[in-house]
């Protein structure tokens, strides 16, 4: 792969990051330039206020320029939120030539089929992703082009999403000037950024606890096998914490980034904890951690009730890996480990090969945001890559496009 200058935008809740990196291969990559403002006008990972929305996406994006010295004129886009669904499909077709040889049109014609669902009014396909193929009933075949064979199935994860709430997201994009060369569901990315291919493969579960959706994301057979968006994280947390000690709102979030722990076991002494903060605020440590672990022994359950089966010890051996933002709760793993009965680890973003201004992107808060680009790096040197990793973006686009036009 020869030197090829991305970027990405990450479109959070509490946070708009835009990096800025050079792609030299899959293992070898510089970050050039992060710009990391406060996100305003988004809830849950939804546009709400449009012009608020674009003035914290061009702080952002006008960082990273000032960063990098490089001009961001396109850019991949990660997409959360609850309106986000996804099932896996099986897609069939006969093999009619007389060499029974698996052609290229042949892997184009049995994802079509795959991708032929009803998709409920208002929303469109965003991924779909070949799990594995079978050919002749063997399964598990990688790559069947150049293989003899009748009949050729395919198990492909599909994910749909809103067409407005992605019209919004790319209308602000686009109002600042950049344009939009990728969209991506956020725990893709995030499972580029802190999975192993190990992990992958045995099965694993991701959690990506951001400020306002934990995306989840199982991966099996060194694939995505299940995705899912659960509409609470970190900012019920903090509200939670706001009423419950009567705390002002940005207050209850420096205290819970600085104090929260949610250690299994915990015993303080509440009269001997009370913790002062700015303006004559205090609060009692011990109450602080209780409400902190009651919210997140919630979100495991949630997590949990997300599975696409209850025995998730078998579908996923190697455990939880925790990223996001809240993932850097004191005791959050060891919570995790005591509640599951598996294993449980926080994912760091950052591997070998990724160099540069990488500091601020050493931190669980920023998986999803390093790992746009990694899925740009590691997916854009196949050369089936619009085959194999769901080239239904196009589509997907024009529709919004469309809209946009009026």
């Amino acid at each position: 792969m020869a030197n090829k200058i991305v970027s990405a935008i990450d479109v959070g809740t509490t946070k708009i990051a835009t990096i800025v990196a050079n792609v030299r291969a899959q293992e070898d990559i510089e970050v050039l330039g992060v710009g990391v403002v406060p996100s305003h006008g988004l809830h849950k990972g939804i546009v709400v206020n449009m012009d608020e929305a674009k003035e914290s996406i061009a702080a952002s994006v006008q960082e990273a320029q000032k960063i990098s010295g490089m001009r961001v004129d396109s850019a991949c886009v990660g997409v959360t939120g609850r309106h986000i669904s996804s099932l896996n499909n099986r897609g069939v077709v006969a093999i009619p030539r007389d060499d029974r040889l698996v052609r290229p049109q042949d892997l184009k014609r049995v994802l079509s089929a795959a991708r032929t669902i009803s998709v409920p009014e208002g929303k469109r396909l965003l991924h779909a992703i070949p799990r594995y193929y079978t050919l002749n009933g063997e399964e598990r075949v990688e790559q069947p082009v150049g293989m003899h064979g009748t009949r050729l199935d395919v198990e492909t994860h599909i994910i749909t999403a809103s067409v407005s709430s992605v019209q919004n997201l790319v209308k602000c994009i686009r109002s600042v000037g950049v344009d939009l060369e990728d969209l991506i569901l956020e725990p893709l990315a995030s499972g580029e950024a802190v999975l192993t291919a190990q992990e992958r493969e045995s099965g694993v579960i991701m959690a990506d606890i951001g400020g306002g959706t934990t995306d989840i994301a199982v991966f099996k057979d060194g694939n995505i096998y299940h995705t899912a968006i659960v509409p609470v994280a970190g900012y019920q947390v903090t509200s939670d914490i706001a009423i419950g000690l009567g705390l002002p709102f940005h207050v209850a979030e420096r205290m819970k980034k600085t104090y929260g722990n949610v250690t299994p076991g915990l015993d303080t002494d509440t009269e001997a904890t009370m913790t002062g903060i700015e303006n004559g605020h205090s609060a009692s440590y011990r109450e602080l951690c209780d409400i902190t672990r009651s919210r997140m022994e919630e979100l495991f359950e949630l997590i949990l009730l997300e599975m696409p089966s209850s025995d998730y010890p078998n579908l996923a051996p190697c455990g939880l890996v925790l990223t996001g933002g809240t993932a850097n709760l004191t005791g959050l793993a060891e919570l995790g480990k005591s509640m599951l009965q598996m294993p449980v680890r926080k994912g760091a973003p950052l591997g070998a090969g990724v160099y540069g201004i990488t500091d601020i992107l050493r931190d669980s808060a920023y998986a999803t945001t390093m790992g746009l680009i990694l899925w740009q790096a590691r997916n854009k040197e196949k050369s089936a890559w619009q085959a194999k990793r769901g080239g239904l973006l196009g589509g997907f686009l024009k529709v919004v496009r469309k809209l946009l036009r009026g």
